[in-house]
């Protein structure tokens, strides 16, 4: 897969479809890697006309790391968090959404339509707001506003974030990765068990690199409450949902949809907090990227 330099930093990424097609970009959530994006899911928006990209973010898979920022004291943090004082992170998601847009310049894409997921999503809706001028539409999946006052994970969600793994082996570290997302996945598209833990073993040969993912977790904590940010987004808005998410709770996307003008809330039955339901979002993201170039929102890249 090929790099680029983006705000200064290297970035890894993918590209599928015609480079001359309008261009989706797809921004994945906390700690996953570009091959998270089920090939199915971009091979489908592909097909319907467009340049697909997806990438590493900072600090996890290919890109560039951070290590001179050091490993975050997480419990101290999130306690602060909890208390409303200020959180200490070595960079933001607004720094994460400059990556974003320096993705955009490297790859010389003037406008895209942005879909992310998660954290993924909180970095969508800041370049849709701070960017406006680079973004045709936002899709916002299982995000939120950062609102204080949402509801946070459910319980079996945080004994699964105090727990740990048994031991430092692969094996010891799949157990864990695979009861964790068997608790925040989605009871309406069971994944197989044998095809979950493949696929985590895949992602950590890959790269497994902890401490990038704690100074990820940190600057969602220091993101704060976006509803002003989401307030000016003026690019045609859908949020999707899962009424099973147990990690980012149903509310939050219903809070996302109200403080964004105009934005469509669909709301996926039997769905958590990953991307099984892919062959769902795929449907929901052509529509509405459709919807958006009918209305003459689209010029190539």
């Amino acid at each position: 897969m090929p790099s680029v330099r983006a705000n200064g930093i290297t970035l890894e990424f993918e590209s599928l479809g015609k480079a001359t097609d309008p261009a989706i970009l797809l921004i994945l959530g906390l700690a996953l890697q570009l091959t998270a994006w089920p090939d199915g899911f971009c091979q489908t928006l592909a097909s319907g006309g467009f340049r697909v990209i997806r990438f590493d973010n900072r600090d996890v898979g290919l890109s560039e790391k951070f290590p001179h920022l050091g490993t975050p004291k997480l419990g101290l943090e999130m306690v602060k968090y909890w208390l409303g004082a200020p959180v200490r992170a070595g960079y933001t998601l607004v720094d994460m959404a400059r990556d974003t847009v320096g993705l955009l310049d490297a790859l010389g894409i003037a406008r895209a339509h942005l879909v992310g997921v998660s954290m993924g999503g909180m970095i969508a809706q800041i370049v849709a707001s701070r960017f406006a001028s680079r973004v045709l539409s936002l899709t916002s999946i299982m995000s939120s506003s950062g609102a204080r006052g949402l509801p946070g994970p459910r319980w079996p969600v945080i004994k699964a974030f105090m727990s740990r793994p048994r031991g430092a082996g692969l094996q010891d570290l799949l157990d864990y990765y695979v009861y964790f997302f068997r608790v925040i996945g989605s009871p309406g598209f069971p994944v197989d068990e044998v095809e979950l833990r493949a696929s985590l073993e895949r992602s950590m040969k890959r790269s497994f690199y902890p401490s990038g993912i704690a100074r990820q977790w940190l600057a969602v904590l220091a993101g704060g409450d976006r509803s002003a940010e989401l307030a000016r987004i003026r690019a045609p808005a859908l949020v999707i949902h899962g009424a099973a998410d147990r990690l980012v709770p149903l509310a939050a996307g219903r809070d996302t949809a109200r403080k964004i003008p105009r934005a469509k809330l669909v709301i996926v039955r039997g769905m958590g907090h990953d991307l099984a339901a892919w062959p769902i979002l795929a449907r929901e993201i052509l529509a509405h990227v459709g919807g958006a170039s009918a209305a003459g929102a689209v010029s190539p890249s």
